[in-house]
């Protein structure tokens, strides 16, 4: 028996048999929100420690000072890569990925939908569970090697080689939470009502333009 529908044809999320998975797909993107807002911050030491390598690179050339060194570099690269790593599940709840596919804004809503789907299942949950196991394997080797940079100077690598994992965790779990609110939607719900405003903003303020 298909869910109850509101006025505007769609079955609010809670009326949808994928309402349980649904509460637990609204707790990871509030996981991921908060990761992703310190992610964000992370970008004010990045660019600081950018300035005070450069500053101390041209003070060593103009006045021969010894300020400079490989640990300002590595933290500034290591700062990078936890916002890249750290932001991606957020921006793939947003949907401000990058999409190479030339043809998916030219779909209607629920082809869209359907899509989305698919690749989740088939594509990005495999490749974050093989990728979070490899790079756990990874990871613990640099942590038992406590491993450092080779540069003199340069900072320990496994604590950054350990985000890795962590990140694909939270990138799979985020890719999980996308697939049930598309199946949500699928089933009835409204993208609004499952969280997926911000990433299908089109397909809000284009709705009547493609039928589903």
């Amino acid at each position: 028996m298909p869910p109850p529908r509101s006025d505007s044809g769609t079955a609010s999320a809670s009326e949808t048999p994928l309402g349980p998975l649904l509460a637990l797909a609204r707790g990871v993107d509030a996981l991921n929100r908060a990761v992703g807002a310190f992610a964000a911050w992370l970008t004010v030491p990045m660019v600081l420690f950018a300035v005070v390598s450069a500053v101390a690179s041209a003070l060593d050339k103009r006045f021969g000072t010894h300020l400079a060194s490989n640990a300002w570099i590595d933290a500034q690269w290591y700062l990078f890569g936890g916002v890249f790593l750290l932001g991606a599940p957020f921006a793939l709840a947003r949907g401000a990925h990058v999409r190479v596919d030339a043809l998916y804004s030219r779909f209607a809503p629920r082809t869209r939908h359907w899509i989305d789907l698919a690749g989740g299942v088939l594509f990005l949950l495999p490749f974050c569970i093989f990728a979070a196991t490899e790079c756990f394997d990874f990871a613990q080797r640099s942590f038992e090697l406590r491993e450092a940079s080779n540069d003199p100077g340069g900072l320990l690598r496994y604590p950054i080689k350990a985000l890795l994992p962590v990140a694909f965790a939270l990138l799979g779990l985020q890719g999980l939470a996308q697939v049930v609110k598309h199946a949500a939607v699928l089933r009835g719900a409204s993208p609004l009502d499952v969280g997926l405003g911000e990433a299908l903003h089109d397909e809000v303020e284009h709705g009547g333009e493609h039928a589903r």
